[in-house]
């Protein structure tokens, strides 16, 4: 999937998202908040013959199972753009990956500085990620008052980020461990690395491998949704049918004249197979995951309770204070002095036709983080209190960043004159 249309994609998918939080706050503040509350704590049992029964409510089968396609897809671009897109050559991935080091160490620092030894001391993961969708979104939305190539920037930028949360989840907020599990988990992953040597590229049985896989990793103590990770970068990302091979029997059955049923069956099946597995896949995903899942996860995890106690207890917590500070002036602080560092030593450039002004504001759209923020507060903290604050937080720092970031690349220019369309 080209790199644009992956944009535009996740660009769609942060307005049903949007919806989705607001449907979730008006929700959980009306007189019918009970309803959203038991609906999420409603329990669902599912068992697999004799060997594992779960038994988990709704929410967590949205944050432990939906979510985990989600992370798939994720994982999905990110081999893609290290086998044939742009992270591929170390040249464009310079400038990114350094910036979104600046991006996630810097708004980490500074919650920190506010709850080291606190309470909340275990969310300094939480104003680490940008949230692809809803950054992009925004961008999309001053169209050509944005260069495409810092569209681009931005989308390799939150790639990065999310190559970093996923670590940081894996490393961070793993549960204690159960090795036997783990231990059937790397037989998983050896098996599918077998798969890939022996080029067994039909996508149902690596579909039954991957459930085997999440529910290996759900038991061993490991998030599951790094299972998603996984797959999704050890999916195929060339095809099985070279373009020179397709096109050669291609040109020979339609100078034979007549074409045999074998010789269609064959054509087919070549045409089919140069699409890769991982492309195939994000293809009929990318739909489900940017209107449907991360909706759905929206609305399970952002509705928290806006009264005037709860929103005077968030301000005066240093949860909610280091989220807002990590996300808005950590974000955009840690972007663009990490961008001038690169470039003033001479390790890069900046993206064609961008000015200072504008990386300033990618550097504030990048504080927007939700999807991945919301889901390390779950895992971050265990009291409800103290997740609601960082929730508030997480909202309203978005907010600020998405208005901040849009307002400077609003009113700047491109280096080159208005920006081109894209």
């Amino acid at each position: 999937m080209p790199m644009l249309r992956f944009f535009h994609f996740q660009a769609g998918g942060g307005i049903a998202m949007l919806v989705a939080t607001a449907v979730a706050l008006v929700w959980a503040n009306s007189p019918w908040q009970d309803s959203y509350h038991t609906l999420l704590d409603s329990h669902t049992r599912v068992e697999f013959g004799n060997l594992l029964v779960l038994n988990e409510p709704l929410e967590e089968w949205i944050n432990d199972a939906l979510m985990v396609v989600f992370f798939f897809v994720v994982g999905l671009e990110i081999k893609r753009e290290l086998v044939v897109g742009e992270l591929r050559r170390p040249g464009a991935v310079a400038l990114p990956l350094i910036a979104a080091l600046g991006g996630m160490a810097v708004p980490a620092v500074l919650y920190a500085a506010f709850n080291t030894g606190g309470e909340g001391s275990a969310g300094w993961g939480i104003p680490m990620a940008t949230d692809i969708a809803f950054a992009l979104g925004v961008v999309a939305l001053l169209g050509r008052h944005v260069p495409s190539s810092l569209k681009i920037f931005l989308l390799t930028l939150a790639i990065v980020d999310d190559i970093g949360a996923i670590l940081v989840i894996a490393i961070f907020y793993t549960d204690e461990i159960s090795l036997g599990w783990l231990a059937l988990s790397g037989g998983i992953v050896l098996l599918l690395l077998v798969m890939r040597l022996i080029r067994v590229w039909y996508t149902p049985m690596y579909l039954v491998v991957g459930v085997a896989f999440w529910l290996t990793l759900f038991e061993s103590g490991v998030h599951a949704t790094i299972a998603g990770v996984v797959m999704g970068m050890l999916a195929p990302a060339r095809p099985l049918v070279s373009e020179a091979r397709s096109s050669l029997l291609l040109q020979r059955s339609f100078s034979d004249g007549a074409v045999s049923v074998r010789l269609a069956r064959q054509v087919v099946f070549e045409v089919r197979e140069r699409v890769s597995v991982a492309d195939r896949l994000a293809d009929f995903l990318h739909p489900w995951t940017s209107f449907f899942i991360v909706p759905v996860f929206a609305l399970a995890n952002a509705g928290v309770e806006l009264s005037v106690g709860s929103l005077g207890d968030a301000v005066r917590s240093p949860v909610t204070i280091g989220i807002v500070l990590g996300l808005v002036v950590g974000k955009l602080a840690g972007v663009t002095a990490f961008t001038w560092l690169a470039v003033r030593t001479g390790l890069c450039e900046l993206p064609r036709g961008a000015t200072w002004t504008q990386m300033l504001g990618i550097g504030g759209v990048a504080g927007i983080g939700f999807t991945v923020s919301l889901f390390i507060t779950n895992l971050a903290f265990e009291q409800q209190l103290i997740t609601d604050q960082a929730k508030i937080g997480i909202l309203v720092a978005s907010t600020v960043a998405a208005l901040v970031g849009a307002t400077i690349l609003r009113f700047s220019r491109s280096a080159d004159g208005p920006a081109p369309g894209a």
